[in-house]
């Protein structure tokens, strides 16, 4: 099976910055998109930004400017950098990959991680 553990989440002031990191484990041969979701207490989870196996990138609106998401094909992990953060940035954070082939399956559906806490004070 294949597994997703993040990491880098932890208690951070209004402006600064993190960075998000996650990891997927199972023999992975290739992952064709991972994407990063967060949750706000009492929201529905909601799209933040992903990247494909190309290196196409997509980011949800408004937060281009100060996301940026990058992977490592190689060692089958996907960054999230967070600049500039806000209260609203409040979450936790979810890794999400899609279309994974490890080395005898080929999986269709999306495998997730467990998430990681952000909290951004004010």
């Amino acid at each position: 099976q294949v597994q997703l553990v993040e990491s880098g989440g932890g208690l951070v002031q209004a402006g600064e910055s993190l960075k998000l990191s996650c990891k997927a484990s199972g023999s992975v041969f290739s992952i064709e998109s991972m994407v990063w979701y967060r949750q706000a207490p009492g929201k529905q989870r909601e799209f933040v930004a992903s990247v494909d196996i190309s290196g196409r990138t997509d980011f949800a609106a408004g937060l281009k400017g100060r996301f940026a998401i990058s992977r490592d094909n190689d060692k089958d992990m996907v960054d999230l950098r967070m600049n500039n953060l806000k209260p609203q940035d409040t979450a936790v954070y979810y890794c999400k990959a899609d279309q994974v082939k490890t080395m005898t399956e080929y999986y269709p559906m999306a495998f997730w991680g467990k998430g990681t806490q952000v909290p951004v004070s004010s």
